[in-house]
Parts: C-alpha cells; structure tokens; sequence
C-alpha cells in the first residue's frame, strides 16, 4: 500500500469515527464503501472489522454508564445464530451484490408490518434484528442503516442509542474479523502497522465527536440520523447499480 493511500484511509478513518461517534452510526457505512472501491473484498472487510471494533470499543468505555444491557444481549444472541450458520456456508458476495444489499435495506423496512417494525427494548426483536444484521455484516461487511433504523425504532434516547449500538457492534465486527480473518478461504491479511495506526485514527475520532454528542437533543439527533441513513442507503443503490450495469456490458 502506497504511502498516500494509506494518508488516505487513515483520514478517513478520523472522519468516519468522528460521524459515528456523534450519531453511533453512518461512518462505518461510508468507510465500507471507500474500502470495497479501494482493496479486494476479504482485506476491505478485515480492516473495516478493525476500525470499527477500535472505534466502537472506545465509544462503548465513552458512554457505558448509558449501555442498556438487556437490549445488547437479546441483540448478541441474535448475532450467534447467524455467525453459526453463515459459518457453515462461507459466502463472500460480489461488490455489486454487497453494495446492492446494504443500500435496500432501510427502505424494506417500510414494508414491514407494524408488529414487526424494531424496538430495540423487545428482546424477541433484539434476537430478530440481530440476526439480521449479522447475517447482512458477514454478506457485505457492515449491517448498515438495518441496524442503524433497528436502534432508531423505539425509544431509546440518543447516549443510550451510541452506547448500547457500540457494545453490540463490537462483538458483530469481531465476528465478522473472526470470519474474514480465518474462517473463509479467502482469508485476508491486514499489515500489523497499518493495524496499529487504524486503531489510533479510529479513536482519535471517537473522542472529538464526545462533545458534540453532548450538545445535541434527542429530536436533533434522530431527525439527521433518518436523512444520513436515507442518504448513504441511496448512494449504496446507485454505486451498486452501476457496478451491475458495467459488468453487463
């Protein structure tokens, strides 16, 4: 990797902890996407597992007195079914594909009916949603606005939504590094130096973002949660879209 590129992917790094940090979620969306457009699927997926278990690590040590742990449990449980599963079956989608998943997902869960619409306080739903989110991390590399709108969808407020999405993103991430990391044959190898500097870029945003949190509300907060996920979710369509149409031809 190239000195430049690898400036490249360590400022947008900071950046991307730095939105996640403020809205627990968004960054490790767009950073996905930067690292499918830049390395092989299995190394984008093993560094963006890398920054997101360092960045949410320090999120979760940040706000921990805000964790709602029965939430984070119910979500975990979830996230083993899956890992279980997808572990017999080793899938690793296409860019398209995985661009394509992570981008419909926010407005399929306009079709659901109400009873199954997420609360994040319902731990049927918790272990339905986590599930969910699992299986859609190990086919594209981050559960993206499914888990984001999961935690949007009762009513938790806005600290106790980054901390407890941090918690659960952490075991999810670590998961997804365990299945990209060793258990698919297309194993990847991150360098140990870049490691190390990803994990500092990653908190380093982290902790700029504290403060911000702090100012804003509760209405603030999910009204420009609702309109990144939006957003990012139509950009995903329209970077997949493309990828499709170009294969094609």
């Amino acid at each position: 990797m190239s000195a430049t590129l690898m400036m490249v992917l360590l400022a947008t790094m900071v950046a991307t902890s730095f939105l996640s940090g403020i809205f627990g979620m968004a960054g490790g969306m767009i950073l996905m996407g930067i690292l499918l457009a830049l390395l092989p699927l299995p190394a984008a997926m093993a560094l963006h597992a890398v920054a997101q278990i360092a960045s949410n690590g320090w999120r979760g040590v940040l706000w921990i007195g805000h964790v709602r742990w029965r939430a984070a449990a119910a979500y975990i449980i979830g996230c083993l079914i899956a890992l279980v599963a997808w572990s017999f079956f080793r899938y690793v989608p296409s860019k398209p594909l995985a661009l394509f998943a992570l981008g419909i997902t926010p407005f399929l869960l306009l079709l659901l009916p109400a009873r199954l619409k997420p609360d994040p306080e319902n731990l049927l739903h918790g272990a339905f949603y986590g599930t969910a989110c699992m299986t859609l991390m190990l086919l594209t590399g981050v559960a993206g606005p499914l888990v984001d709108s999961y935690f949007l969808g009762g009513r938790l407020n806005r600290k106790e939504i980054v901390a407890t999405k941090a918690i659960c993103q952490i075991f999810g991430h670590g998961a997804k590094l365990l299945y990209f990391g060793g258990l698919i044959d297309q194993a990847a190898s991150v360098d140990p130096w870049l490691v190390i500097w990803v994990v500092a870029a990653s908190m380093i945003g982290t902790a700029f973002a504290k403060p911000v949190l702090e100012r804003l509300n509760d209405t603030d907060y999910r009204t420009w949660a609702q309109r990144i996920i939006t957003t990012i979710a139509c950009a995903y369509l329209l970077q997949g879209g493309y990828l499709m149409a170009a294969s094609a031809l």
